[in-house]
């Protein structure tokens, strides 16, 4: 399906933005976050055993209510575009899925979903088995993948664009905004300047291929431009089928983490920047979060952070999408050490409309006040 393509509402929970949407027939409603950085749509189901499935805000998807439930035979194409899948004794698709936050695993099948806008048969995991970080769900009954991949939403609405825009994580007062996938996902709505700056072409090899990689080539705080080469941010094969380095954007991704060689020359600078203004993180546990300053001064003492892209393009990141409360008397420096690679998370992301264009191969983005889109 092409046509105007689909939309949902996307609210925020804690650390994640959950879109709403129906599936089966007769539809059961079902909540997925939304990851630009995997492809699988998949949500919990009946046959999970309460112990080894994630806890959830609404029912399990009850697959045997749904009369368009149809099991994906295992020698199907779309079985096979799951990295790691194999045959049940039945000949449907079993499939198992990494993430950061852990493993889940269950049958793939197709079924009729309902979107606020639009809808179309869509090929999901339906996981009887979910280890994950406690939490990581935020109670969302499961994930929409928006990745490159076959399997992701983008792809098998024969999609060329899509694009959202998430509200705040404080004081949001719980308004939602919308992702739209499809010809109806665009940069109208209003807003500050449209910046636009080229996709890095993904490597064709697992899980790299999934990525939106983009070209940051280097990073300034306050006035002062850090001596970080741009060869850090680089996209660089080492083995054959195993890539390290590069930047990519990520919705499923709270905090923003960068690449060592960048992560230590921007926390050199904001702490000779902010001197003073330094506290403690509070309770002594820092949880990585080691740069913090009086919660009321923010605003006041902390720079804003300037992302430069190859073709001239900036994104400006406030502070309050840099700097974190972590009680009420403290916040704390948001971006972590990423180790080999960087990836712009949803907290840098606040506030800002983005508009991935997959066909042109090009990100666009604008300020905007994302409760009103």
């Amino acid at each position: 399906m092409r046509a105007g393509g689909v939309s949902a509402p996307v609210h925020w929970a804690t650390r994640q933005y959950i879109a709403e949407y129906m599936v089966g027939d007769p539809p059961q409603r079902a909540e997925a976050l939304i990851d630009t950085g995997s492809d699988l749509i998949w949500t919990q189901c009946a046959t999970c055993l309460r112990k080894v499935c994630a806890r959830q805000d609404l029912p399990y998807f009850n697959a045997s209510a749904s009369g368009s439930f149809a099991p994906v035979p295992c020698r199907d194409r779309a079985c096979a575009a799951n990295n790691v899948h194999l045959c049940a004794l039945d000949g449907s698709c079993t499939f198992l899925v990494s993430y950061g936050a852990g493993d889940i695993i269950g049958s793939l099948a197709t079924d009729a979903f309902a979107f606020q806008s639009g809808g179309a048969t869509l090929a999901f995991g339906c996981v009887s088995f979910t280890r994950v970080t406690p939490g990581a769900l935020h109670g969302a009954s499961g994930l929409i993948g928006l990745g490159r991949g076959r399997l992701s939403l983008v792809s098998q609405t024969g999609a060329t664009r899509f694009s959202y825009c998430l509200t705040p994580y404080f004081h949001n007062n719980g308004a939602s905004s919308h992702l739209f996938v499809g010809a109806a996902a665009s940069l109208s709505g209003g807003g500050g300047p449209v910046t636009s700056m080229p996709f890095v072409e993904s490597p064709k090899d697992y899980p790299y291929n999934t990525f939106y990689y983009l070209p940051l080539v280097g990073i300034t705080v306050g006035k002062t431009k850090l001596p970080i080469p741009s060869s850090v941010f680089d996209l660089q094969e080492i083995v054959k089928g195993f890539w390290v380095g590069g930047v990519f954007i990520d919705s499923g991704s709270p905090f923003t983490s960068l690449a060592k060689d960048a992560y230590q020359p921007l926390s050199d600078e904001l702490k000779r920047q902010l001197n003073s203004s330094l506290v403690p993180p509070p309770g002594g546990d820092d949880g990585g979060m080691d740069l913090c300053v009086p919660r009321g001064d923010v605003d006041r003492v902390v720079p804003a952070l300037v992302f430069h892209f190859s073709g001239g393009a900036d994104m400006v990141v406030p502070p309050g999408n840099y700097w974190a409360p972590l009680d009420k008397s403290t916040a704390c420096m948001a971006i972590g050490y990423g180790g080999y690679r960087s990836i712009i998370g949803n907290f840098q992301q606040q506030n800002m409309h983005l508009l991935f264009d997959v066909g042109g191969g090009r990100l666009s983005f604008q300020n905007a006040d994302c409760s009103t889109l």
